[in-house]
């Protein structure tokens, strides 16, 4: 083999190891992020959510469903509000488990939360799903992750998802002025997501509830 030959060969293989990187293949089969935000004032809580789902750099769909309301059972109150963000399949296997959860300890949201957050965490089989959630009932805010964290904020603003920093930064700028109700801040902070997140988009959709938190907050 000549040198001239060498040489080619050589820079053939420079050429498809530079075009086939792992990180560029993974990339494409990774369904990227969304935006959920979810604000509680003047006894409203308010979550809302985009509905882009996109692979790569194609948008699959622009008006999936991520935010739902699991009914109360019986006089437990109005319901829990849940919102997710990642993989749509893992997501709603968390929810069901959630669900359960809820059953098993009606009315007690925290409780359940932290019930699903330690089967995710110790499940060999749960700990592999790829999701984020929010939930929210009459009296308080979680959001749970993978690590086995269940977070509550101590503002009433919470988000997850690719958008969600630039959220949650515009809900809590917005939150202080007076005549703006929970679901007005929501969808303010979500517009501000959507123009600066490429995973967000403006097709919007919402779960709205009183809360009671609030209530008592204010007969303080």
């Amino acid at each position: 083999m000549n040198s001239l030959t060498r040489t080619l060969i050589r820079n053939s293989f420079v050429r498809r190891s530079f075009h086939s990187t792992t990180s560029t293949l993974g990339d494409n089969n990774q369904y990227h992020g969304t935006t959920i935000v979810c604000v509680r004032k003047n006894g409203k809580v308010c979550m809302m959510g985009d509905g882009m789902v996109s692979m790569g750099a194609m948008m699959v769909k622009p008006n999936a469903k991520k935010i739902r309301l699991i009914p109360a059972k019986g006089d437990d109150g109005t319901g829990t509000i849940v919102g997710f963000a990642g993989s749509t399949a893992d997501a709603f296997t968390l929810v069901e488990r959630l669900e359960a959860k809820l059953d098993e300890y009606p009315g007690q949201l925290a409780r359940s939360c932290v019930e699903l957050a330690k089967g995710w965490r110790t499940d060999k089989y749960l700990r592999r799903l790829e999701a984020s959630l929010l939930v929210a009932d009459e009296k308080v805010s979680l959001e749970l992750t993978g690590n086995g964290d269940v977070l509550e904020s101590s503002d009433g603003i919470l988000g997850v998802g690719s958008g969600s920093p630039y959220a949650i930064a515009a809900a809590r700028a917005l939150v202080d002025i007076e005549e703006l109700s929970a679901e007005d801040v929501a969808h303010k902070a979500m517009t501000v997501a959507a123009n600066m997140c490429i995973y967000t988009n403006d097709n919007f959709r919402k779960e709205v509830m009183d809360s009671k938190e609030e209530d008592k907050k204010s007969e303080d």
